[in-house]
Order: structure tokens, then sequence, then C-alpha cells
């Protein structure tokens, strides 16, 4: 089943262009220039390295803000101390790592790019940072003037300020992305993933100046507990209770954004990322209004085991049930091809099981061809999902074009790609066994091997592959062995 049209679209037309910009299209063009080049003329390529540039600078800056000591007007500012840097990040990474890996599993069907992850974890963890830091600084300094000095003023940063500002520092990457790559973000777990990783990067630094803090403060306190004890302490407090926070907010504007692109009403449109935005903020301040509080620790852990694990179950269950719709969406949507003629009827069978995609990459990977087969994985997901766009109005005509260019790739690495799974995954040992028992020599009449044959006897009257035929009357067995009869005048000649 092939498409009809055997060229792609012309894309010098400057209308077909600008049809494809309009709808956030990708172009597809480059691709007969080598990889470096396609890479210098990419202008993502420029916009990657401003980004990671920017990033290196709030890092930057965020370090010497917090890490050294410091003159400052009055007096020495204690910083968290360079020799407390390594075991905080230390402790801080055994929550981000297996955190961060677990987000990404949600991001199955249409994973964005590893550049984009990576961007977005950067951006949380610096540029997140960094704004966060610098504008709650301002705004404690301001709450303080105003309080005279009222002890309760230091938490009405955390409570009013922090909830907002971090929230809209952590999530400004995604409103980028979201208008920069909004063809890239096909559903709420495009949202969820990369929240989460924004989210979970921004925790993961916000954990290191705590840990840091702590620990010096431990060392440098005379008569106060071991340092690595207090370190622990905290790291069971943020990293293990409760390291589900920052997630869990930021997690509700991605939620709202994927709402908001996939809907075509200019009201959801508007309203969906305000709502995801204002809701993340609001659990942000009951959090941390609640630990400002003072409860004692047994009041803490009920309010956890009450409210805030039953929402991350919650969140757990809407990850699973997004999983199962995003293979019922891809599994009709490549259906409507298959009906017209276009792929074949088993595409949106295999296509839409992960378990299976799963399969048939590992079967490739030991073919030798895990490569055509990932990209034609994602070339039918990319299709499915540009033909749900279509179908909600997201996108316009301009929708063929890319239509059209998707089946004609899917077309050609069909040739060189697995879409199936094989009843059986052939290893490269199983296939050298069996080219070493194909060549041995076949059986052979008369004798056995090595003596003009490799098989005793045939059964009677039966050709062998040499034109030998069993005598009648031959036994089979140790009994088939005759000997002449010996001539008792016979000797050895005579000197």
């Amino acid at each position: 089943m092939h498409v009809a049209a055997s060229n792609e679209p012309d894309l010098r037309d400057r209308r077909l262009r600008s049809a494809l910009r309009r709808n956030n299209l990708p172009l597809a063009r480059g691709e007969d220039l080598s990889p470096p080049m396609r890479m210098l003329t990419s202008p993502w390529f420029w916009a990657l390295l401003l980004m990671i540039a920017l990033q290196f600078y709030c890092l930057r800056a965020a370090y010497f803000d917090v890490v050294p000591d410091r003159q400052v007007p009055g007096g020495m500012l204690i910083g968290m101390g360079t020799e407390a840097l390594k075991p905080a990040a230390t402790f801080a990474a055994y929550t981000v790592i297996p955190l961060s890996l677990l987000i990404l599993w949600a991001d199955r069907f249409r994973p964005h790019n590893f550049l984009v992850w990576l961007v977005t974890f950067g951006w949380g963890g610096t540029v997140a940072v960094f704004v966060s830091l610098r504008i709650n600084t301002w705004a404690a300094t301001l709450m303080s003037v105003v309080g005279d000095g009222n002890p309760a003023a230091a938490a009405r940063p955390a409570v009013y300020i922090a909830p907002f500002v971090e929230e809209a520092a952590k999530g400004s990457v995604l409103f980028l992305i979201a208008l920069f790559l909004r063809y890239r973000w096909v559903s709420k777990l495009s949202g969820i993933v990369l929240a989460g990783l924004s989210a979970a990067a921004f925790a993961f630094v916000e954990n290191i100046f705590y840990y840091g803090q702590a620990y010096r403060a431990a060392a440098r306190t005379t008569g106060a507990a071991d340092p690595e004890e207090v370190l622990a302490s905290y790291f069971v407090q943020r990293g293990v209770l409760t390291f589900f926070a920052h997630p869990l907010f930021t997690i509700l504007i991605g939620i709202g954004l994927a709402i908001s692109l996939r809907s075509k009403s200019k009201v959801v449109r508007i309203m969906a990322p305000l709502v995801g935005f204002l809701g993340a903020a609001l659990l942000h301040m009951l959090f941390n209004g609640t630990v400002s509080m003072g409860f004692p620790p047994q009041v803490l852990l009920i309010l956890l085991l009450a409210v805030a694990y039953p929402m991350v179950i919650a969140l757990v269950v809407f990850i699973v049930k997004q999983l199962f719709a995003e293979r019922t969406l891809i599994r009709s949507r490549l259906t409507d091809y298959a009906r017209m003629g276009w792929l074949p009827e088993s595409d949106a069978h295999w296509v839409s099981r992960l378990t299976t995609r799963v399969r048939v990459l590992w079967q490739a990977l030991w073919e030798g061809r895990p490569i055509s087969t990932w990209r034609m994985q994602r070339t039918l997901t990319e299709l499915a999902y540009l033909r749900d766009a279509m179908a909600r109005g997201l996108v316009d005509d301009a929708g063929l074009v890319r239509e059209k260019q998707l089946l004609l790739r899917a077309r050609r690495l069909r040739e060189r790609a697995i879409v199936e799974p094989r009843p059986k995954t052939s290893y490269p040992w199983q296939r050298l066994r069996a080219r070493k028992t194909e060549t041995w020599a076949p059986p052979a009449y008369p004798g056995p091997a090595g003596l003009a044959g490799s098989y005793p006897a045939l059964p009677v009257g039966q050709p062998s592959q040499a034109g030998y035929s069993a005598p009648q009357g031959v036994p089979l067995g140790s009994g088939a062995t005759t000997y002449s009869p010996v001539d008792p005048r016979w000797k050895p000649p005579s000197p």
C-alpha cells in the first residue's frame, strides 16, 4: 500500500513555506545537507547556544549570591560555603535523578527531542532559580522593613510572594516552548513531562542551598549535632517526604497549557493556562503556609498522609489514564489511513502498543536496524497526531503537505525498518549457530564419515545423493558389516 504521489512538495514555494510556518509545521528542509551544515544553517542551533549561555550566566550569578561569603554594607553575609557544596549536591542528586527518570518515563508515545528536555531542565535549575532568588530577596527586604522587625514578617514572602514568583519562573519556559514548538506539544503528557522537568531541576538547586546552609550552620555552631546527621535529617524532610512538591505544583501549568493548545475555543486558550498557573500558585501557597505555621511534626505527617499523598496518587492515576487515551488516539487515527489504503492495517495495531514498540526496537537492535525502526515509529506517531490536529481544526490545509511528507517517509523507511514484531528475537549467536549447522555434510552412503560417506547405511533400495543404493537384504545396524572370505594361502611376499 503506497501513496499515490511520488515526489515531495516543493518547499521553495513562498506561499507554501508561509503556510507551514503559520501552523508551526516543520519545513523538513536541509535533508540533502551533511549533518554539520544542517546544524549550522538551523536557527534552532543558534537559539540553543543562546539559551545555554543565558543558563550559564544565571547559574554563575546564583552561585556567587549563595555559596561564598560576601561583604555587604554593615558586615559580612555568610553563605553556604564551598565545603558544603559537594555533600549537599550529592544528597540533592539522590532525589532528582530517579524523579527525572520517572517523569521522562511518561513521555512515551511522542517524546520531545533530548535538547528540549535539556533546555527545560536547565531553565528550571538556573534561570528560574536566579529570578526567584533575586525577587524573593527583594520582596523579603521590603516586608521586613514594613514589619518593623516583626518575626512574623519573615514568613510573609514565603507565603505571599514566593509561590507566584517561583511558579512564574518555572513555567515561563513552558510558555516559550508552547509559543515556538506548539506542533510538538501533542497531549497533556507533553505538558506534564516538561513542567515536571523544570520543577525537578528547580527543586534540585533549591535543595542544594537548603542542605548546604544547614550543613555549614551545624559545622560552625559549637555543641551542635554532627553536620552529616543534620544533612541526613534535612534530606528525609525535603528529599523523601516532600520530594513531589515542586513538580506537583508546576504540572498544573503544563496541563493548562496542553488544554489550551489542543482547543479551538479562544476562551479556553486564554483561561486554561491562567487557571493552571493560579492553581499551581495556590497549592504552593498552602504548602508554604502549612510549613511556616510551626505545626508539630506529627500534625505535618498527618497532613501529608491525608492531603498531599492522595493528590500525588491522583496525579499518577491521571498520567496512566492519559497513556491509555493516547494509545486509543494513535490507533484510531492510523486506522483512518489504513481505510484509505495508504498504510497497512497492522500499523495501527502495532504502533499504538507501548510494549510492542519496545519489543520491536529490541529486535531491531539485534538485527542492525534500530535507527530506521525508531524513525519509523516516530513518523507514524507524528502522522497520527497530525491527523488528530487536522480533525480538531488546529491545523489548516497546510497539514496536507506535512501529511504527504510523512507518508512518503514511512514508505521509504518500511523497506529497512521493522514495524511488526517477529515471532522470536533473532540473536547473533543463534544465527551463527544456524550457519554452522547448515555447513554440515548431508548423510551419504556408503561408510562412516571420512570414508566416502557420513552414514552407516541406507534403507533397502533408497539411493543416496551420490547415486548409491543399499543392496537387497543388507541389514541395518551393527550387523550391516560383512567380511569377505580370507584365502589361507595368502602370505607376504618372500624376500
